[in-house]
């Protein structure tokens, strides 16, 4: 693989290449989904009035993917909340997960956000050793709460 990679949002163009990287995103965190629910995120991305993607390819094909939103801050200033990325294994360790999170830095920044963050599992030592190269870990801790509000989607306990 080419240590080049290219960085936009998503266009309809690219389905078919999303949803194989979107499934073996899923896959390697055990989360089970139905093919309506993918069809449905797909849309809302490309729509981008509530969340935003995009892919990262290198010669010629995506090998990562970002799935973000925008929203309101209480006290100083709207946030930018990563919710997904993820960088194909074969395509790891070549500076992918860095250049997208640039990539949505700046995404943001010109949107007027003025703060970029996301949540990580405390055993991912991979990933956690690149965050902390670009973010500040500040030992906040997720809760989820226990009862469902709504279908639950999700194999894992996460």
């Amino acid at each position: 693989m080419s240590d080049v990679v290219h960085i936009e949002l998503l266009t309809d163009a690219d389905h078919a290449e999303w949803s194989g990287l979107a499934r073996r995103f899923n896959d390697h965190f055990g989360t089970a989904i139905t093919d309506e629910l993918y069809e449905r995120t797909w849309h809302r991305l490309i729509a981008r009035d509530e969340i935003r993607g995009a892919g990262a390819w290198a010669d010629g094909r995506m090998v990562g993917l970002a799935h973000y939103y925008f929203h309101t801050g209480l006290w100083f200033g709207d946030r930018c909340f990563l919710a997904d990325l993820f960088v194909a294994p074969e395509a790891r360790r070549r500076g992918v997960a860095t250049a997208m999170l640039s990539w949505i830095a700046g995404d943001a920044a010109e949107h007027g956000i003025t703060r970029f963050y996301w949540n990580t599992e405390h055993d991912n030592a991979g990933a956690r050793a690149l965050y902390d190269t670009v973010a500040d870990y500040r030992g906040l801790i997720v809760y989820t709460y226990r009862t469902p509000l709504g279908r639950e989607i999700r194999s894992n306990t996460a």
